[in-house]
């Protein structure tokens, strides 16, 4: 039948432009009459015109009679099983247990400030230095005094030891020796108070107070500020019901929009009670040092890793439908038909996990199965299909 037409609209063409029309043509041109030339295109376009009506009514004359034609263009998927890890995403703050403001211990003039700021220091490392208002000086005095109880009681001790001299004596020299050593003791530790150092190794973050300020112990007066980057963690809060499978040792993907960066780690403890006013629990996950971009406050995308399966099949979830009764089912083409007429069938599934664009198919589909993709809204339980796949 097809033939037929395809005949018929060639022997249509023929009849309208004539056996000599370009010929003619030709001869029109040369004439160089504008008139001329201008009444073979008005005659040209009067042929196109009905040309384009017969092509259309050959048009409705195929639709009618192809029945392929008719049939819904549809591409499928084969499903394989494949790995498929679920990821749990929350939110939360880069934080460290070692971000201090450093305060003066005694009052007085910052003498000399030895770091700058983003110096790394290590413990106990001198920072500044007050000035001790002659406390050094009194130090001197008291470890001088000290030295002369320390020579009088050793001597004091021989003789007593050879059952020279009374007890008293002895005792004295002894207890003065003792109170001197005590005296110098203090006087050290208020002397110290006059030195600012590192509590811990890290980063001087901050010089808050310049050389020649005067400080004193209380808020107002920190000096600096130190943090240690090589021991930072995010704290999340995690809804109960994945209190199974968020446990220590779960893999987790940290992603920093602001960096757009992301780093891999595990999870290194979570808590032991469950928050009653949101029933969640914390999950406290440790941040590796990464080239010093990552600071504290720093906002992050958390995603543990709560589920895996290593045979999972995964399917678009835009291809799902739901019937009335609640169930989610897609269109396959059944296997008995797909080498010769393609029929679609519906299949009711059971899902699992989401991820991304696909869902995880526990039941209702097998491997191997042409899950038809594109398509799939306007195919109908039954009806046959013209796959086209790509």
């Amino acid at each position: 039948m097809r033939k037929a037409i395809y005949i018929t609209l060639s022997a249509a063409v023929l009849a309208s432009c004539g056996g000599n029309s370009g010929k003619s043509l030709e001869k029109v041109m040369a004439s160089k009459d504008v008139e001329a030339i201008r009444a073979k295109h008005a005659e040209i376009s009067s042929e196109k015109k009905a040309l384009e009506v017969q092509l259309k009514s050959l048009d409705s004359a195929i639709a009618l009679l192809d029945d392929t034609a008719k049939l819904p263009l549809v591409t499928t998927i084969e499903v394989h099983p494949k790995k498929f890890n679920h990821y749990l995403e929350l939110q939360g703050d880069v934080m460290t247990k070692q971000n201090v403001l450093i305060y003066p211990e005694m009052s007085g003039t910052l003498n000399r400030v030895h770091v700058k700021e983003g110096q790394k220091v290590s413990k106990g490392q001198l920072l500044a230095t007050i000035d001790d208002g002659g406390l050094s000086s009194q130090l001197a005095q008291l470890r001088t005094q000290a030295e002369l109880s320390k020579t009088t009681f050793e001597r004091q001790k021989r003789l007593w030891e050879q059952n020279i001299g009374s007890e008293i004596q002895y005792l004295q020299a002894k207890t003065n020796y003792e109170a001197q050593q005590s005296a110098v003791k203090q006087m050290e530790s208020q002397v110290g108070k006059s030195s600012i150092r590192a509590p811990f190794t890290g980063i001087i973050d901050d010089v808050i107070k310049d050389e020649g300020t005067v400080v004193s112990p209380g808020p107002g007066s920190e000096v600096f500020r130190i943090v240690n980057l090589s021991n930072m963690y995010i704290e999340v809060e995690v809804p109960e019901s994945h209190l199974p499978n968020v446990t220590p040792g779960k893999d987790v993907k940290i992603y920093f929009p602001v960096l757009g960066d992301s780093v891999s780690t595990k999870i290194r403890q979570t808590g032991n009670f469950i928050n009653p006013s949101n029933r969640s629990f914390t999950a406290e996950i440790p941040v590796p040092s990464h080239d010093g971009k990552i600071k504290p406050n720093l906002t992050a995308r958390v995603m543990i890793n709560d589920y895996t399966s290593d045979s999972a099949i995964l399917i678009p979830q835009s291809i799902l439908s739901e019937n009335a009764n609640g169930e989610q089912y897609v269109f396959l083409v059944d296997a008995d038909s797909i080498q010769n007429d393609p029929v679609a069938k519906k299949v009711v599934i059971k899902t699992g996990k989401t991820q991304g664009d696909y869902v995880e198919v526990l039941s209702g589909i097998n491997e191997g199965d042409a899950i038809i993709d594109e398509g799939a809204r306007s195919v109908k339980e039954g009806q046959k299909v013209n796959i086209k796949n790509i």
